[in-house]
């Protein structure tokens, strides 16, 4: 359970990354407001353009960030119903010409009291070669796992979304799992962050139950905030 204190720094972090991130962000409107920013404009961690990005509360309220000119077309697929109901997003995709995907919603969780586990990983730079091909694209250090034997057995990756905010991307090799792994490198990624003056942030589906698990055990607790977004295939 987080305390008041860890609890206002979580506040305060994510604040400044959903303002950052989003273009705007308030938890003093009642609403799910699209805004255009910018920042859509721009690629992200992995270089991809997302057009549509969107961040929800337990009471259905947020901000859905889109580049400047989808703001009235998208403003008019989420007036056809009361915004409780978000099921013309769907539609999004089709709108926005992107063939092969999909709109999604996602759990959003995030901490600024981890739990601590054992220190199991160690940081080495991405370029390393004894990096595996899945983490490169992250860029900065990565945390890895070893086997007795020196193998790599897993690791973690950091998506640096903004200067407030890191996303956590964590993949344990099937002869490691059951380990608690997972749980240690996540735990040990999100003390960095949160030393670095960050938020550590961590997304999964709403059908990832390991996921859902492991976020569990280390603090991302699930508070009814959702990712909103488009999944190209």
């Amino acid at each position: 359970m987080e305390s008041k204190e860890s609890g206002s720094v979580a506040s305060d972090l994510l604040t400044a990354h959903l303002n950052d991130y989003l273009g705007s962000w308030s938890t003093d409107r009642d609403d799910l407001r699209v805004v255009g920013s910018e920042r859509r404009l721009l690629p992200d961690w992995d270089g991809e353009i997302r057009e549509f990005v969107g961040v929800v509360d337990a009471a259905g309220h947020g901000v859905i960030s889109v580049t400047p000119n989808l703001v009235e077309p998208v403003s008019e697929l989420l007036a056809e119903t009361d915004g409780s109901d978000r099921t013309p997003l769907r539609r999004l995709p089709a709108l926005l010409n992107i063939e092969n995907s999909s709109y999604f919603e996602g759990v959003f969780r995030f901490t600024a009291s981890p739990e601590p586990f054992a220190k199991d990983g160690v940081w080495i730079p991405c370029a390393s070669g004894d990096v595996p091909g899945w983490l490169k694209p992250f860029g900065g250090d990565v945390l890895l796992a070893f086997d007795d034997s020196g193998r790599y057995i897993a690791g973690v990756g950091i998506k640096r979304l903004s200067r407030f905010g890191r996303e956590l991307a964590v993949v344990t090799e099937e002869r490691g799992r059951g380990a608690g792994l997972a749980k240690a490198l996540i735990s040990q990624a999100s003390v960095r962050i949160l030393e670095e003056g960050a938020i550590p942030i961590y997304l999964h589906s709403q059908q990832n139950f390991a996921s859902a698990r492991v976020a569990d055990a280390v603090g991302f607790y699930d508070k009814g905030w959702r990712i909103l977004g488009i999944h190209r295939q």
